[in-house]
């Protein structure tokens, strides 16, 4: 059993950053898949990223390709989202997930344990 919190998130003007981090417990993330998902106002919640057991191969949305980037420190047993130049559509509340997976994992319905989000708001 993994449990799963996130932190991090906040109040930011467009353009600005902001690096949330999800901190695990209860068994090593080392052997797990992580993902960031993202639920917007009223909208369902969507993929962002995820990386892959090691930590060596990443995924991305192509809506934050190249602004944001997910890395983890095992030894610290936990994962960082970084988010560079954020957007107003960015505002979401931010979901950490994990998965005992040596692949990418992309859909939501493939992850097995989630944190109970943490909330960014970018202002225009």
């Amino acid at each position: 059993q993994v449990q799963l919190v996130e932190s991090g998130g906040g109040l930011v003007q467009a353009g600005g950053s902001l690096r949330l981090s999800c901190a695990a417990s209860g068994h090593p993330i080392r052997t797990y898949a992580m993902g960031w998902f993202r639920q917007g106002p009223g909208k369902e919640r969507e993929f962002v990223g995820t990386i892959s057991r090691g930590g060596g191969v990443t995924y991305y949305a192509d809506s934050v390709k190249g602004r944001f980037t997910i890395s983890r420190d095992n030894a610290k047993n936990t994962v960082y989202l970084q988010m560079n130049t954020l957007k107003p559509e960015d505002t979401a509340v931010y979901f950490c997930a994990a998965k005992d997976e040596t692949r990418l994992v992309i859909t939501e319905e493939h992850y097995d344990y989630w944190g109970p989000g943490t909330q960014v708001t970018v202002s225009s």
